[in-house]
C-alpha cells in the first residue's frame, strides 16, 4: 500500500472518531451547565475544562474574548478556524475518504458523505440551546454508523488495520485527556465528595464516554467513586473506550500489518510496550506515582506512536 493511502485511511478514521469525541465533550459541558446553583463562575470553569480536554484552549482565546457556552459550542462544533471542530473533522475525513475512494467500500463513503452534506446544511445561528442535545446525539450516531459500515463491509487487510489504528489512537487520546483534566477539576472539591452535585458530575463524565451504565454494572455502585472511575477508564478491558481496550486493538492491528508486510517496525514495539504497561498496571501504583504523571506519559507515548507510524509507513 502507498504511504499516502495508508495515511489517508489512518486520518480518515481518526477524524471521524474525533468528531464524535468533540460532541461528547460538548455534551459534558452542556449537562454540567444545567446543574442548579453552580453559578456563572462554575459554568465558565467547566467550559474551560472542556476546551482544555479537547486541546482547543489556546486557539479559542485567539478568536474569542469571552468564554461562554455560545462561543465554546460554536468553536467546537462549527468554527472552520478550529482544525478539531466537528465541521473541520468531517470535512477533512471526507477529503481523505475521497482520496482513497477505491480503497474503501461504498457503504463507508455514503455514510460519511451523507453526514458531511447534512451537517453542512446546519446554520450555527439557528442552533438554540434546546436543539443542542439532539445535534450532539446525531453527530455521535453518524460516527457510529460510519464505524458500523467499516466493520461490516471492509476486508480484513491493511486497509482495515490502518483504519483501526486511526480510530483507536484517537479514542485513547480522548479518554486519557478527559480523565486527566476532569479528574483534577473535581477531585480537589473535598467538601463536595459524595454530595449530589459531585455524583452528578462524575456520572456525566462517565456518560461522556458511554460508560455510565457499564460502570454501574461492573462496580454495583450508584454513586461513582473517583478511584473506580479512574480504574474503569484505564485498566478495565470490558470498557470499550478504556486505555487498555484501545491498546488491545492497536496491538492486534500493528501485528496484522507486520504479518501482511513481513517486517517489524518501531511502531509495533511502541504499541506492545504501552500495552504491556497497561496490562501490568494497578491503580495503587498509578496513584502512588501520580495519576496526572501516568496520564501525561501515556499521552506522550500515544503521540509517539502516531509519529512512528507516519515514519514507518511513509505517511504523506
Amino acid at each position: 500500500m502507498l504511504g499516502r493511502t495508508a495515511s489517508s485511511l489512518f486520518w480518515l478514521s481518526r477524524y471521524v472518531e474525533r468528531s464524535e469525541d468533540m460532541a461528547r465533550l460538548v455534551d459534558v459541558g452542556y449537562r454540567i451547565s444545567l446543574l442548579p446553583g453552580v453559578g456563572n463562575g462554575g459554568h465558565r470553569e467547566d467550559w474551560k475544562s472542556t476546551l482544555v480536554s479537547a486541546g482547543c484552549e489556546g486557539g479559542f482565546f485567539d478568536l474569542y474574548d469571552e468564554m461562554n457556552e455560545k462561543n465554546v459550542v460554536n468553536y467546537m462544533l462549527f468554527d472552520e478556524n478550529n482544525p478539531s471542530s466537528v465541521r473541520s473533522c468531517l470535512r477533512t475525513a471526507r477529503d481523505n475518504a475521497r482520496s482513497v475512494r477505491t480503497a474503501i467500500t461504498r457503504e463507508m463513503w455514503e455514510s460519511l458523505n451523507t453526514t458531511w452534506i447534512e451537517f453542512s446544511d446546519i446554520k450555527p445561528h439557528h442552533m438554540t440551546r434546546n436543539k443542542l442535545p439532539t445535534l450532539l446525539d446525531w453527530i455521535k450516531e453518524r460516527s457510529m454508523l460510519f464505524r458500523g459500515a467499516m466493520l461490516g463491509s471492509i476486508l480484513r487487510n491493511d486497509t482495515f488495520h490502518f483504519s483501526q489504528l486511526g480510530a483507536f489512537v484517537e479514542r485513547a487520546d480522548n479518554t486519557s485527556r478527559i480523565l486527566d483534566v476532569k479528574y483534577h477539576l473535581l477531585l480537589p472539591q473535598t467538601e463536595m465528595i459524595g454530595g449530589g452535585m459531585d455524583n452528578y458530575q462524575w456520572s456525566t463524565i462517565l456518560r461522556s464516554v458511554s460508560a455510565h451504565r457499564n460502570y454501574r454494572w461492573i462496580y454495583k455502585d450508584n454513586r461513582p467513586k473517583p478511584w473506580n472511575v479512574a480504574e474503569f477508564l484505564i485498566l478495565r478491558r470490558e470498557m470499550p473506550r478504556s486505555l487498555i481496550h484501545c491498546y488491545s486493538w492497536l496491538t492486534q492491528s500493528t501485528s496484522g500489518i507486520e504479518q501482511l508486510y513481513g517486517e517489524r517496525t518501531p511502531s509495533i514495539d511502541i504499541t506492545e510496550q504501552t500495552y504491556k504497561t497497561l496490562r501490568e498496571g494497578d491503580m495503587t501504583t498509578i496513584f502512588a506515582d501520580g495519576l496526572h504523571e501516568f496520564l501525561q506519559n501515556f499521552i506522550a507515548c500515544n503521540n509517539e506512536l502516531t509519529m512512528s507510524l507516519a515514519s514507518d509507513y511513509n505517511f504523506a
